[in-house]
């Protein structure tokens, strides 16, 4: 194995075709977590509708569609004012996403500016 003294550059991709990536993924993981309730209701059966946690549940569901589509309609309008000669070198990128993964398991997993507590039920909120 030989080093040959020459480093290739980083794959840099313009902002907003990376940004149309995301908002293309993030309509597909919509469109799967909403085949969840038709499973879950072919599964459980009409009764399923009768209990408190399983209606909890079916709320988070829809809360998790309503929520993944948001983010997607969000970032798909502030793309359209993000001129193209915007570039991200994507290597360093994905190298900044796999450290903060790192840091996150190794320190203990806290989750800084989640929205809402682990702690409270889909649907549950508060006012002020």
């Amino acid at each position: 194995m030989t080093f040959s003294g020459t480093i290739e550059p980083s794959p840099v991709e313009a902002l907003p075709d990376i940004l149309m990536r995301i908002v293309s993924e993030l309509h597909d993981v919509a469109y799967l977590i909403e085949r969840i309730e038709p499973q879950l209701l072919e599964i459980g059966g009409a009764d399923i509708l009768h209990s408190p946690d399983s209606m909890k549940i079916m709320q988070g569901i829809d809360l998790a569609v309503q929520k993944t589509r948001g983010l997607a309609e969000f970032i798909d309008t502030i793309t359209g004012e993000i001129p193209q000669s915007w570039a991200v070198d994507v290597a360093t990128a994905l190298s900044l996403v796999k450290l903060a993964e790192m840091q996150k398991a190794l320190g203990g997993a806290t989750r800084h500016g989640h929205s809402q507590p682990l702690s409270k039920a889909a649907g549950d909120f508060d006012f002020f």
